[in-house]
């Protein structure tokens, strides 16, 4: 049995931010990680040279994040794109009424409008919610609360609805009343030319990290840890474990004795999303220049509503769009023909004869994927925000959870992700060390 002084599971952005500074900091540490790539669910498709990120792609506000002072130090290209929060009108949008037509620059400025005054209102509804309240309940009383006629309250609900889908690829009534209260963009977003995978490449640099180390159980005591694997047992003084909540939710992970209060109970009220990417790259654009994205509202875009113009990042034209909630786990199991059939026929309401068949398609399928179970979690009805950072409360001193559900700000993000694994290598070491170790000397 091979000894560490500590042992970190899972060499995604939190695992690899925590291992890399603890090294710096002169501790002997091994990652252990199942996947036969580091990254985790930050995961760059190269097939045929097409860069293509299946999983995390945006910095969400470069304004003070550390992840984009990082890829700056790591000499990472990027490319501004600031629609990755499903704003209404950050930047220009393409906005489709009900009946397929594009709405005017009048019409769009209304619609956008009314979209504010809902978000204005929701800040005092979810404040004074019930705790079993549901981000389908604040947001029907905040749409209430307008004075509406029917036609112009279901455009903003069902704005809602998409947003809540799109965010944390839940249904509305699923997610919790605060489910939403980290949504805020500080500063542009950008996106990565070159593959957002080179982040976690970068971290792991010098790190001591086994691949395709599939942990069953992590037995821990006051004399440390035993981490059990397909591959042999690894002993350490204490663990950084920051496995997707999936797993950690799941039988085939093991942690003995199980987690204790408060951990367990908020864990319990988190879960993993439905949220899956769907890529179609054309010969020729079709679509609208000097957009960002395309919407279309009404119930024809129950589904597929929005779509991205990823052509400035990707050099051939190419619109990216989402299944997410309720659309990804009723295609879950469609073959990818009938999904781009599906989202075709709603880009041909639009575009009518103009939208050809797409000459390269990506699907992901991060729901059966055994070592994510998901994309990311969400706060299910009843839970709070705090239940993000109670997961992380230290395990008798010598187990410590970190990843992106684990930090309160922004979590479902890259940038939760390397603040909670700072936070963690922080724990272990018992001190502060600045996060700029990461790419420093």
């Amino acid at each position: 049995m091979e000894r560490f002084d500590t042992i970190v599971i899972g060499a995604g952005v939190s695992g690899l931010t925590a291992a890399r500074l603890l090294a710096k900091e002169g501790r002997r540490v091994v990652v252990l990680e199942a996947r036969d790539r580091t990254g985790g669910r930050v995961h760059t498709d190269r097939t045929d040279g097409r860069i293509t990120d299946f999983g995390a792609s945006w910095i969400h506000g470069i304004t003070d994040s550390p992840v984009y002072a990082a890829a700056r130090a790591f000499g990472m290209r990027t490319v501004e794109f600031t629609v990755g929060g499903y704003q209404p009108d950050s930047r220009p949008i393409a906005y489709y009424g009900p009946d397929g037509v594009r709405l005017t620059d009048a019409e769009a400025r209304a619609s956008i409008a009314d979209i504010h005054a809902v978000d204005a209102t929701l800040l005092e509804v979810v404040a004074d919610s019930a705790p079993d309240a549901s981000y389908l309940d604040v947001t029907d009383e905040a749409v209430a609360r307008q004075g509406w006629d029917a036609e112009r309250a279901e455009r903003v609900r069902e704005y809602m609805q998409h947003r809540s889908e799109e965010q944390y690829g839940a249904w509305i009534a699923d997610l919790a009343a605060h489910g939403l209260d980290d949504d805020s963009i500080d500063g542009d977003e950008v996106v990565f030319p070159d593959g957002y995978d080179r982040l976690p490449t970068h971290l792991a640099e010098g790190l001591d990290v086994r691949l395709e180390h599939v942990v069953s159980r992590v037995a821990w005591s006051g004399d440390g840890v035993v981490v059990t694997t397909d591959r042999g047992e690894f002993a350490a003084a204490d663990a950084v474990v920051t496995v997707p909540v999936g797993v950690l939710q799941s039988s085939d992970f093991v942690i003995d004795p199980p987690l204790p209060e408060p951990n367990a109970s908020a864990l319990g009220r988190l879960t993993m999303n439905a949220f899956e990417k769907v890529f179609l790259r054309f010969d020729e654009k079709f679509w609208d220049d000097g957009v960002y994205a395309i919407r279309q509202q009404g119930p024809e875009g129950v589904w597929w509503h929005s779509w991205y113009d990823l052509t400035a990042l990707h050099g051939t034209p190419t619109l990216l769009t989402f299944a997410a909630g309720p659309a990804a786990i009723a295609t879950r199991s469609w073959a990818p023909d009938r999904v781009v059939d599906s989202v075709l026929t709603q880009l041909r309401r639009l575009y009518r004869d103009a939208v050809p068949q797409p000459t390269h398609v990506d699907i992901t399928h991060w729901q059966d994927d055994p070592f994510s179970h998901g994309s990311y979690a969400y706060m299910t009805v009843g839970s709070t925000t705090d239940d993000h950072e109670v997961i992380a409360t230290p395990v008798g001193d010598v187990l410590h959870l970190a990843g992106e559900a684990t930090w309160t700000d922004d979590p479902a993000t890259v940038t939760a992700a390397l603040l909670s694994g700072h936070r963690a290598a922080e724990r272990v070491l018992g001190r502060s060390v600045a996060v700029e170790r990461l790419w420093s000397d």
